[in-house]
């Protein structure tokens, strides 16, 4: 039952205080113990210890990292739902994330690139392309373009594109080794100035998306009742597109093909505050960023020493190179129950 608009203020408010208790959550807890006094030592210190050294140059960009793509995933995954009109559609389904990755993987083992500016121009381009892609085939037919045959061309070409991908680096293997962690979706190792560049980037996304919220929700009752308002659905539809194309692959720039944020946010938020864009966009946006952040503090307890899963892993004969789980992984262990049981609603329905 969606809430009345003094709920959503408070849960907004509230969204926002998870947000911040989550970020620091993610500066605090990891394989090495930061304590309170350490942690806001870190922030001032001009000599830092340790301890002071990884909240500075490890966990702070990480948060920051986390907290960007998980905004900007579930923002893109809002976009995608409205303007398909498919409860199943995200960034990692269509296949825009795979497009993207397989992209920068592309550049990087056949044409040798390696700068990072380099890299985040050819994932939007990769990102584009397999956007349109998706929406070309799902065109064809006489039924046109439908929800069904989006998603299964988003599913057919993510499974073409993660298919080259693995072909590639099977035949590479030093991209394999250089692009492997990053392919499973990490934002471990990533600096500021990657962020830094990206985020004029997300920035304008964010606040073109905000302010597309009155026309999503205008355009998500029908395209014909829109134009009937007034509404010029084509450019509408054109800056979503755009923007979509900035968050999903930005995020892929930075993080690699993180799936299924775009899938499960956006129906949490529309289950707190129904389906009105303006309120459902900034609730996608804190409600992403806490998700990916909490996903990401997951990720390092599970395998690490001492962890749940590491004397399972060790009697079973594997070999651990990481003390943590891609937040990728995470995601994916998390949303693929989740995108199960949405596919069933839909085909139900």
């Amino acid at each position: 039952m969606p809430l009345s608009n003094h709920y959503r203020i408070i849960g907004l408010l509230l969204t926002m205080v998870a947000l911040g208790i989550s970020f620091i959550a993610s500066l605090k807890f990891g394989l090495t113990h930061i304590n309170w006094d350490t942690l806001i030592d870190a922030w001032q210190s001009n000599h830092p210890n340790k301890e002071e050294l990884i909240v500075q140059n490890t966990r702070i960009p990480r948060a920051l990292i986390a907290t960007c793509v998980g905004v900007s995933l579930g923002m893109a995954g809002a976009l995608m739902q409205g303007l398909t009109r498919n409860p199943l559609a995200s960034p990692g389904i269509f296949g825009i994330n795979a497009g993207a990755a397989l992209f920068v993987v592309v550049a990087s083992s056949i044409f040798s690139v390696h700068s990072y500016v380099t890299f985040t121009w050819i994932a939007f381009l990769g990102a584009a392309i397999s956007g349109g892609l998706v929406y070309l085939l799902s065109s064809f037919g006489k039924e046109g373009l439908t929800p069904l045959k989006l998603t299964l061309a988003g599913a057919a070409l993510t499974a073409f594109f993660t298919t080259l991908t693995q072909g590639i680096l099977v035949s590479d293997e030093g991209t394999l080794d250089q692009i492997l962690f990053w392919l499973a979706g990490s934002i471990v190792g990533r600096d500021l100035d990657a962020l830094l560049y990206l985020l004029p980037f997300f920035a304008i996304s964010w606040i073109c998306t905000l302010f597309l919220g009155r026309a999503m929700t205008t355009l998500t009752i029908g395209e014909n009742v829109a134009k009937g308002l007034g509404q010029k659905t084509g450019w509408v539809k054109a800056i979503a597109a755009l923007c979509i194309i900035l968050l999903a692959g930005g995020s892929v720039a930075i993080a690699g093909p993180i799936g299924l944020v775009g899938l499960i946010i956006p129906h949490i938020a529309r289950f707190l505050v129904g389906s009105d864009y303006r309120w459902l966009l900034p609730y996608c946006a804190f409600l992403g960023a806490t998700f990916l952040l909490l996903a990401d503090i997951g990720g390092r307890y599970l395998i690490m020493p001492g962890g749940p899963l590491t004397e399972l892993l060790v009697e079973a004969g594997a070999r651990t190179t990481s003390d943590e789980v891609p937040v990728g992984v995470i995601t994916a262990l998390i949303g693929v129950p989740f995108f199960i049981t949405i596919a069933r609603r839909s085909i139900s329905d």
